[in-house]
């Protein structure tokens, strides 16, 4: 039974882990040190109630704080992809090509977890609509999701 107040796990590449890494690890040593300065800087001018640049510095620590807390979340409650499905069939990584019923266009996709997910570079998360529906499917499947503009129905036409 999950609760909600549970952290969701995610699931992402082993290249987005370590940027995510990455990141936590500069903003607890060099980002927290160069806020700390700016810090002592502003307490130095004076009169903290009227004091813009400490408030400033206060607002950047509080903002950088929360993002390092969320991601220890990240880090904590993360899997790493690992390659380990049949090439075959539709998992996380997997390169998907797919066209529409009645439409001679392809559409190209990587199966990611949500926090890589990114249309742009066609990156699909694989808890969006289209995602779910292409896990587990094979090259030559028929399948149907829910859209916004009514139901779709693809042919899944490439899978690597």
């Amino acid at each position: 039974m999950t609760t909600l107040n549970a952290p969701q796990e995610d699931i992402v590449s082993q290249e987005k882990f370590d940027e995510m890494v990455k990141e936590l690890e500069h903003l607890k040593t060099v980002r927290r040190t160069e806020i700390a300065k700016n810090l002592e800087y502003a307490r130095s001018l004076g009169d903290l109630s009227e004091n813009a640049e400490y408030q400033e510095a206060r607002d950047l620590q509080s903002a950088t704080e929360e993002r390092i807390k969320k991601l220890e979340e990240f880090v904590r409650h993360t899997k790493v992809f690992t390659d380990s499905k049949k090439k075959s069939e539709i998992g996380f990584g997997s390169k998907v090509s797919i066209k529409k019923e009645g439409s001679s266009e392809v559409h190209e996709y990587t199966i990611v977890g949500s926090e890589e997910a990114d249309m742009r570079v066609k990156k699909l998360s694989h808890v969006s609509p289209l995602g779910a529906a292409l896990i587990g499917k094979k090259k030559g499947d028929v399948f149907t999701f829910e859209t916004p503009a009514g139901k779709q129905t693809y042919t899944i036409d490439k899978v690597a």
